[in-house]
């Protein structure tokens, strides 16, 4: 008995470390504050628009996913906390699919400034020159250059770095500034079949639409490496060379749509999210207490033991909390009773079967343990079907939460709630005001 006793002091003690700890991590300059989502903090909201009509239809789910990596790789270069960076298949404009990236930049209030944070990355391509094609001296982005140039599908995608150079052959300057390409293994074997078969042609390099170079293939060029010398300054080259590297966009992107959610309105969701979590708690714990007495009082200091453990993982993973998430912590507090319940009423079939108190709590549990189990497991299995399939950061955000309060919750109700009741120590006939302390409902 007197290591149930243990158990149940070394768990209890950990519980209120464990919020303690979270209480002191909250101070101000913490290294472990809680993440907030753009919609409980300030913060900006972009969507942009992609331009897919010149990708093939099979490639076009592999082109947003590295337009998605590309962009959150150039975010995250900003120091901007917990972006979030999405897909969105925005129905259908003109019998097409519309494509969308949503950009979410929790802290950030100016627009300019998310769309700075952003910046521009250069959108790198690749095309013949059609044969006896003539186009005009002077071309820019306004230019319908489908006349005089083919696709050839090596893109900036393809890229994997870029690095400045100077003149190191005898067609160029000692002092040019010379951009060097070097592709990816895919991306290479394109190179070499586009320049093995296309000999004798040009092969012009565009930046943003507009050509930057225009070389003569004078042969097959294997190795995945090609050259840019657009006649740029160091300084021009310098840029060229950072923000390809920061990624070249795989496609043309449009800024659409822009929402500025202001502190005041994040403040207001977060109280109200607030506020209801601790409502929900303290009504489930009288609730506990009223209708199931001595063990309702065991299961709200377990359900307290549970909130500190979950607020704990929330700050150390961390996880971003959202208005979903917050909801979703809110209902697995109900799963963790529902755990208990089962337990509970368990232990009054047993006890009025005429078993004493010892046999009764352990035979409850026993008994509730497959229910809770199996209820547990279709939920945490919701969980992570949400979260794997979910395209937006709501129901990640809620799958994610309500799947660790899941998991949490079934260590609080079977663990924690078990081990307080059997420290107890209760062993015989529940009878006098033992009796009324391990009874239920409305009856003394």
């Amino acid at each position: 008995m007197w290591k149930l006793r243990l158990a149940a002091l070394i768990i209890l003690l950990a519980g209120f470390g464990v919020g303690f700890l979270v209480w002191q991590t909250e101070s101000p300059g913490s290294r472990f504050p809680f993440r907030l989502g753009l919609d409980l903090s300030s913060g900006a909201h972009l969507v942009y628009h992609a331009d897919v009509s010149k990708v093939a239809s099979g490639e076009v789910d592999s082109a947003m996913s590295s337009l998605r990596d590309v962009i959150e790789r150039r975010v995250n270069l900003f120091g901007v906390s917990e972006p979030i960076v999405q897909v969105e298949h925005a129905g259908f404009v003109s019998g097409a699919a519309e494509e969308r990236l949503i950009v979410e930049l929790p802290g950030i209030t100016d627009v300019n400034e998310a769309i700075n944070a952003i910046g521009k990355t250069p959108t790198l391509e690749f095309k013949l020159l059609k044969i006896d094609a003539n186009p005009p001296e002077v071309i820019d982005q306004t230019t319908d250059i489908g006349p005089y140039f083919e696709d050839i599908g090596l893109t900036g995608k393809y890229l994997k770095n870029a690095q400045l150079t100077f003149g190191n052959s005898q067609t160029q300057l000692a002092n040019e500034p010379i951009v060097l390409l070097n592709f990816n293994s895919e991306g290479g074997d394109l190179f070499e079949k586009i320049t093995r078969e296309n000999v004798g042609r040009y092969l012009a390099i565009f930046l943003d639409g507009v050509p930057i170079s225009m070389p003569v293939i004078q042969e097959a060029i294997p190795g995945g490496t090609a050259t840019v010398s657009g006649g740029f300054t160091p300084d021009e080259a310098k840029e060229l060379v950072r923000n390809l590297n920061f990624g070249a966009l795989p496609v043309p992107v449009e800024l659409v749509s822009t929402q500025t959610i202001g502190a005041s309105l994040g403040e207001e969701a977060l109280r109200a999210g607030v506020s209801a979590s601790m409502f929900g708690f303290a009504f489930v714990a009288l609730f506990l207490l009223l209708w199931y007495r001595l063990p309702g009082l065991l299961a709200g200091v377990a359900l307290l033991i549970y909130a500190a453990f979950m607020l704990a993982l929330f700050k150390f993973i961390p996880v971003t909390l959202t208005a979903a998430g917050i909801a979703g912590f809110i209902l697995s507090i109900g799963m963790a009773v529902d755990a208990n319940i089962l337990i509970f009423e368990r232990m009054k079939e047993e006890l009025g079967g005429g078993k004493n108190l010892g046999d009764a709590m352990r035979d409850g549990f026993a008994r509730a343990w497959p229910s809770i189990r199996d209820s547990n497991s279709s939920s945490i299995i919701t969980a992570v079907i949400l979260f794997w399939l979910g395209t937006t950061s709501v129901i990640k955000g809620f799958a994610l939460v309500f799947g660790l309060g899941v998991i949490v919750s079934m260590f609080t109700a079977i663990t924690v709630s078990r081990t307080f009741l059997l420290a107890l120590g209760f062993a015989g006939e529940a009878r006098g005001f033992l009796r009324f302390l391990f009874g239920n409902g409305l009856r003394f």
